[in-house]
Parts: structure tokens; C-alpha cells; sequence
């Protein structure tokens, strides 16, 4: 016996939305047309972002390279593993301006390669500028590999949204008018300090809201890589995005892939909704804290035996509000390199305990966000130095070491 992971009334519901902004093709096409550099730069300076852009530019010019820290330390890869580097926290454009100035001023910092933000797409973010200034900054500037937008459900948003949404899918969406014209999704689940994380609880059919609103940042924006909350937007996404190619996502340690039967969970739900190619949406997998270095090397072992080019991600050092005070999984990831498979060393945190080093800086509005630039970008630039440093000591040992654009010669 087989249960379909998505009813008819689902697919009709992903497939109605999906034409309501044009198709896959035309959606896919409109992501990459917003990728293009200058045509975001153009856009970003009509709002206000052209100044921040043209000083990142500048700032950058000063960045170290990895080809003058190999020549220095004479190192070499000599062993298997490959590491790739990855730093959360970058929470708007200002926050990660400050963050690119101060590691301009320190010369010495290899840029992580990938970069997340948890910053709620609400529609000042998608639409004033802030988000497309932050990818220009990421991805054109920087050079990240990957720069990953979270989308909670939590989020207020104008009435309208949710009006479209229901008009289209013919789904009902359960919510409370906090006036002014905004609504926001009724979280029944309140049990962590910023009210289930702002929406890991994705009930009912809530996973069309997610689904609505990864699309128009992506179209806003280019943003084609999305944080994914819980099992139900996992599988909507696998179906949704099989036929955007430019579309993919990364899955959070939220949702506790502690061990090798959750992690075959979700490659079952994967194998369910494959793109033509045989790949999945699914980009990278974090392994929740719990986990041991031996449990990940069977996770990949398992994600490589399944034929799914999926990275895995381990965070080494976390909020002090998200778990363990002291919690560090340096010498984990260590044995996972040495043991010859990849890994991406995330980092919440760098270790010390600093004013908005916290949860609480993911959950504030975007006029408190930009009044506290200054210490949120701090916060980022020592998640850099601490990545740098773990980074550089791997190198040592051995391993290639994945990097930003920005600090590579080549």
C-alpha cells in the first residue's frame, strides 16, 4: 500500500498558483533576469541603495585572498573532504554593509561562501529595496555561492495576499486583521519566546502562503534559494519547484534530522516529486545539533548512495538561546573530513555570548533591524572571523576549503 504525499486537491491548488504568476518557464526566466547585476543595482539605486552598493564595491577591494594564505602557510590538499563555508545571521542590507566594512578594515577575513538570513518577507523588505540590496551585496559583490531567504509564516502581510491566495487555490487561510490593511496567520502552537519561530507551524493548507511568498520575493528580487520550515513545505516545494530549475532550498535543523530514519524520511519525500533530471529542489540538508560526527558521516554515505547531489550542513556553533550554552562541533567536524566526506560548517554564533547574538534579532521589525545595524553587524563579523579561523586551521589539515568570489584570485 502507497499514500500519495499530495491529493489532487493539493496539486490543483500548487498548479493554480503556479499559473496565476505565469508558469515555471516564465517564473524561472524572471528569476534570472533579476540576478543580473547591473539590473539590480539600477533598482536599488532608484531606492535608495545605490550609495551602499558603490561603497561595498570599494570595500571589497580590500578583502584577503585564499591564494596568499596558502602561499604563506604553504598548505596544501593532500586529504579527501571538502569544506565549504557558511555563516547565518545576515539580517538586511545595513546589518551586512556594516559587516563588509568592518571585515574591509580588518584585511585579513576569507569570506564564507555561503550566507543565510532570517529576515521575514515582509512587504517592506521584498519591495523598499532592502532585500534586492542585500543580494546584490551576497551574490553580485560578494560572490556567495548561495544566499539563503527565510519565509515565515508568521509574517503580517496585507489583507490582499491572503485574499489573492484564497481567490486563486480556492483554499481558506485562518488569520487576524492587526489593521492598517495587514493580517498575519493564526499560529495556534505559541511555544517558544518568538511565538513557534514566527511559522515553523505551517497547519491546514498555510504551505500556500509559503509557497505565494518565496515566489514574489523570487520574482522581486532573483532570490532563488529559500530556508524550509517544516515536513509539509518540503514536500509542496518538491512538487512546486520541479519545473524551476533555478529554484532550490535549504532544509533547517528545526526540523530535528537528528538521525539516519529522519534524514530517510525526507529522501523519501524527495524520490516522490524528482525533476525530470532525476535532481531534487532540495539543495542542502542541515543535520540537527544532536548528531553525532559518526551519524553525519552516515548521512552522507546514504545521501551519496542515493544519487542526489544534496550537501549536508552541521552547525558548529549555535545561539546560546537555540541550545547548549557551550556547544561547539569543531572536533565533529573534524573527524567528518578526516573520514573523507564533505561538510558545510555553519555558524549561528561564534562562540561568545554579544548583545543580538540571539533568536531575537531574527524577529525584529525592519525600522528596529536598521536602528541596530551597527551591533547586528558586529554579531555577523564575528560569525566571520570565527568561521575564518576553523576555516584556515581545516586548510591546514588538509582539506579544500570552499570560499566567497571575493576572496579568490582566480
Amino acid at each position: 500500500m502507497h499514500f500519495k504525499l499530495l491529493s489532487d486537491r493539493d496539486l490543483k491548488a500548487m498548479d493554480a498558483l503556479l499559473d496565476s504568476y505565469g508558469g515555471p518557464k516564465e517564473i524561472s526566466e524572471k528569476i534570472e533576469s533579476m540576478r543580473n547585476y547591473e539590473t539590480r543595482k539600477g533598482i536599488a539605486a532608484e531606492k535608495g541603495y545605490g550609495d551602499m552598493l558603490e561603497k561595498a564595491e570599494k570595500h571589497v577591494q580590500s578583502f584577503a585572498k585564499v591564494e596568499d594564505f596558502i602561499e604563506q602557510n604553504q598548505v596544501s590538499v593532500t586529504k579527501e573532504g571538502i569544506c565549504t563555508t557558511q555563516v547565518s545571521g545576515f539580517q538586511g542590507a545595513k546589518p551586512t554593509f556594516d559587516c563588509i566594512k568592518r571585515i574591509a578594515e580588518n584585511g585579513d577575513v576569507l569570506f564564507p561562501t555561503e550566507m543565510i538570513s532570517v529576515v521575514g518577507l515582509t512587504e517592506n523588505y521584498v519591495y523598499s529595496g532592502d532585500l534586492l540590496a542585500i543580494l546584490a551585496m551576497a551574490e553580485n559583490i560578494l560572490g556567495a555561492s548561495k544566499f539563503c531567504t527565510t519565509n515565515l509564516l508568521g509574517t503580517p502581510l496585507p489583507e490582499e495576499r491572503f485574499s489573492r491566495i484564497e481567490e486563486i487555490t480556492g483554499e481558506k487561510f485562518e488569520r487576524r486583521d492587526l489593521g492598517n490593511g495587514l493580517s498575519q496567520i493564526i499560529l495556534k502552537n505559541m511555544g517558544t519566546a518568538f511565538g513557534n519561530l514566527g511559522g515553523v507551524e505551517v497547519g491546514n493548507n498555510n504551505h500556500l502562503v509559503y509557497l505565494d511568498g518565496i515566489t514574489r520575493a523570487a520574482l522581486a528580487t532573483g532570490a532563488n534559494f529559500f530556508l524550509n520550515p517544516s515536513w509539509s513545505t518540503i514536500v509542496a516545494v518538491c512538487y512546486y519547484a520541479r519545473e524551476i530549475p533555478n529554484l532550490s532550498f535549504k532544509i533547517s535543523m528545526l526540523l530535528s534530522t537528528q538521525n539516519l530514519i529522519q534524514l530517510r524520511m525526507l529522501l523519501n519525500i524527495f524520490k516522490e516529486y524528482l525533476r525530470d533530471n532525476g535532481t531534487t529542489p532540495i539543495y542542502e540538508i542541515n543535520i540537527g545539533n544532536a548528531a553525532t560526527a559518526e551519524t553525519f558521516i552516515q548521512c552522507f554515505d546514504e545521501v551519496q548512495d542515493s544519487g542526489l547531489p544534496i550537501s549536508l550542513a552541521a552547525h558548529l556553533r549555535i545561539n546560546p538561546d537555540l541550545g547548549l550554552a557551550d556547544f561547539n562541533w569543531t572536533e565533529s567536524a573534524h573527524k567528518v573530513l578526516d573520514a573523507g566526506r564533505n561538510v558545510t560548517i555553519k555558524y549561528e554564533s561564534d562562540g561568545e555570548s554579544r548583545p543580538y547574538d540571539t533568536m531575537e534579532a531574527y524577529f525584529l521589525s525592519d525600522e528596529e533591524r536598521n536602528e541596530l545595524a551597527a551591533k547586528i553587524g558586529d554579531v555577523i563579523y564575528h560569525k566571520c572571523i570565527r568561521c575564518d579561523k576553523d576555516a584556515k586551521e581545516i586548510m591546514k589539515r588538509g582539506h579544500e576549503t570552499r570560499f566567497a568570489k571575493v576572496s579568490c584570485r582566480g
